[in-house]
């Protein structure tokens, strides 16, 4: 897809900031410290549109991106990360269920895995609530370039088992080199036709 204007629109704190235009969504979720601010930056073809904070979980707002004056991207606060306190991250966690009950599921969510680690508990736990809001997560596999070629397919087949019990394989990612890049906008792609249709559907009908 080419970018013509990627912006960054507002920081949602509370769940009235939600954006209210009914243009599709498309939301990255992810642990803290996982790449996310590096994906976005890459997929969007940008040096720093969505900051890279060097102390993870800095980011606990929703983040709204315009991208081509049609759709968003929308950077969740990353999931995991525990030196806060005990009512900020309660108060983190309602802001997250407020946005993905409304959102899915209808909207995309893009899970963000880190490909040298691999799945951990929290990843499954924040996938099987997604598939409970009856989301349908694509997982990407990031930080690939950090695994020698020879470790990637049997370290992506065990991300895809861990998560998904071999239903959902993840595409590998790396933001220095861009691998994933085409696959991502592909899938990305793919939603945002479908959610065009759906929403011609609608006017049709109430029309």
């Amino acid at each position: 897809m080419k970018i013509d204007t990627a912006q960054f629109i507002r920081s949602a704190l509370s769940e009235k900031d939600f954006a209210e235009d009914g243009l599709p969504e498309v939301a990255f979720a992810g642990r803290s410290n996982v790449g996310k601010s590096s994906l976005l930056n890459r997929m969007l073809n940008r040096k720093s549109l969505a900051r890279i904070s060097s102390i993870p979980g800095k980011t606990r707002a929703i983040n709204y991106f315009l991208i081509n004056s049609s759709f968003y991207f929308v950077d969740l606060p990353g999931y995991g990360y525990a030196k806060v306190g005990k009512a900020e991250r309660r108060d983190w966690a309602k802001l997250m269920d407020q946005y993905l009950q409304r959102t899915l599921p209808g909207g995309m969510i893009i899970q963000l895995v880190d490909g040298k680690v691999g799945a951990t508990p929290l990843d499954v736990q924040a996938y099987e609530y997604f598939c409970d809001l009856g989301g349908e997560p694509t997982v990407v596999a990031t930080k690939i370039d950090k695994l020698p070629r020879s470790k990637r397919g049997s370290q992506i087949g065990e991300i895809e088992q861990t998560l998904s019990q071999g239903t959902v394989r993840p595409i590998p990612f790396s933001a220095p080199t861009g691998e994933g890049v085409k696959e991502l906008w592909l899938e990305i792609t793919t939603f945002l036709r479908g959610d065009v249709r759906e929403a011609n559907r609608n006017e049709e009908t109430d029309g």
